[in-house]
């Protein structure tokens, strides 16, 4: 099973969101891994033929996706960014009627339904109306909606945006119980989301991917660019006003230490440290205005 991503390109009027991306997945978890406006949304919804490229193609085991039509969509399972709930359905009302729309037979669809609502912790409220739900309930059953059909390509995009810690946390092990033998793309800008789940991580900026790996390998890319730095109260102020700093610890006694990621040692005495993927983002995104957790 192999998802070829050939050249492809977005272009709205003078924006181009896509820039000639390319990139083959087999099975496994893919991190798409980018700040707000890097074209993540837009690839993903041409990987899932809701939007249509202006050039390039995917192909799906070597045969073009518009060829394939609703064979290719029946493969897909999607939970798009901002996905709709029908407030007064029950959870499993919703299922029912997105396994309709999909075309299950309705038996099997109320016993895979039933199955799933099981898998991700709703069925003790699978006849409770949708409205009732907290965000990770929601996302819960977004998830559960998008693998009805067991898909061989399931799209996540911004799944656990708002979702409090524990939430994410659960909704990574989801993403992990049901990623064997499938082609898993998550799409986010949150770094702790796929760092414990992707078995490559690639990195978006303007559109292009800029960095593609292993995790391991990814990070390796900022070895040599992250720095604890000793110093005073002021200067850590000034560090942060002038440099990436992604953490500083303030002691009692009026001193600091910061974590910086920057291309050489910030400060005289500035101590190289292991980086993380958290500080791939900095690095990558510096300059840009981006929410990271």
């Amino acid at each position: 099973m192999e998802l070829t991503i050939d050249r492809l390109s977005k272009q709205f009027g003078s924006k181009i969101a896509v820039d000639r991306v390319s990139a083959t997945l087999g099975p496994g978890v893919y991190g798409l891994l980018g700040a707000n406006g890097a074209g993540k949304t837009t690839l993903m919804r041409m990987v899932c033929d809701v939007l249509r490229p202006t050039s390039g193609e995917i192909r799906f085991d070597g045969r073009d996706v518009r060829a394939l039509g609703d064979g290719y969509r029946a493969c897909l399972g999607y939970l798009p960014q901002d996905f709709g709930y029908y407030p007064d359905f029950t959870a499993l009302d919703f299922m029912l009627y997105l396994a309709a729309l999909k075309g299950i037979d309705r038996r099997a669809a109320r016993r895979r339904s039933l199955e799933l609502l099981e898998t991700v912790g709703l069925a003790d409220v699978a006849r409770a109306k949708v409205r009732t739900f907290s965000g990770g309930m929601k996302q819960r059953l977004g998830i559960a909606q998008a693998v009805l059909n067991d898909p061989a390509v399931l799209v996540l995009d911004e799944p656990t945006a708002g979702l409090d810690p524990k939430e994410r946390v659960r909704f990574r092990n989801l993403i992990a119980s049901f990623a064997q033998d499938k082609i898993v793309v998550l799409s986010t800008h949150i770094v702790s989301d796929v760092e414990y789940v992707a078995d490559e991580i690639l990195v978006m900026r303007a559109g292009s991917f800029i960095m593609r790996g292993a995790p391991a390998e990814v990070v390796a890319n900022v070895a040599g660019k992250v720095w604890e730095c000793h110093v005073d109260v002021r200067q850590a102020e000034a560090l942060a006003a002038t440099s990436c700093v992604s953490n500083v610890h303030y002691a009692a006694d009026g001193h600091a230490v910061a974590r910086v990621v920057a291309d050489e040692p910030p400060v005289p005495g500035a101590r190289p440290l292991e980086p993380t993927l958290e500080d791939v983002y900095l690095y990558v995104f510096r300059d840009e205005a981006a929410p990271l957790s």
